[in-house]
Formats: C-alpha cells, sequence, structure tokens
C-alpha cells in the first residue's frame, strides 16, 4: 500500500483549495511529512510548498442491539494537508 490513502473532499477542503490552494489527504500512520510531500509530488505531478499533519485517534463507539451492548472504535488514521507552490492544481475528479 502507497503512502497516501485517499483524498478528502470535503466542503470546507474544498474551499481551501480554491482559495489557499491548499489539499487533504488520509496518509499512511507512519509517512512523515518528506514522504508525504514526494508520494503527492509524484502521483499529482505538482510542487509542494508545505505539509502539515494530523494524527487521529479513533474514537470509542457503544449501540445497543438485540444481543446486547456492542462495543467498540473507530480506526485511528492520519490527516495531511499539502499546501502547493504557484499556480499548481490538482483535479480529483479528472478520472471520472
Amino acid at each position: 500500500m502507497g503512502i497516501i490513502i485517499k483524498p478528502i473532499v470535503t466542503e470546507k477542503l474544498t474551499a481551501q483549495g480554491e482559495k489557499l490552494n491548499r489539499y487533504g489527504f488520509v496518509v499512511d500512520r507512519k509517512a512523515n511529512k518528506l514522504q508525504i510531500r514526494e508520494a503527492v509530488e509524484k502521483m499529482y505531478g505538482v510542487s509542494v510548498a508545505d505539509v502539515n499533519t494530523v494524527n487521529y485517534h479513533g474514537k470509542k463507539k457503544s449501540r445497543y442491539t438485540k444481543a446486547g451492548l456492542l462495543r467498540g472504535r473507530m480506526n485511528h488514521f492520519k490527516k495531511a494537508y499539502v499546501t502547493l507552490a504557484g499556480e499548481d492544481k490538482i483535479d480529483f475528479y479528472a478520472n471520472i
């Protein structure tokens, strides 16, 4: 599996992509900023100016069923916010 797992496409990040040239990705939890920079540059053919990362701890969840109370938690994951240099753009919808 690669470093980049999937892009994050939300209203907030779409607005940041248009205004600040910033895009979000869910990335491998062990990846560092340099590896993320190289992966984005290689995958999309753009130049990266800055990378910010955030680690998310999976929330605990529980639900009531006929069998009783089921407990578990969401997966841990890491987000990377990538700011592109110059006039570079990433179009996530180009391959559809």
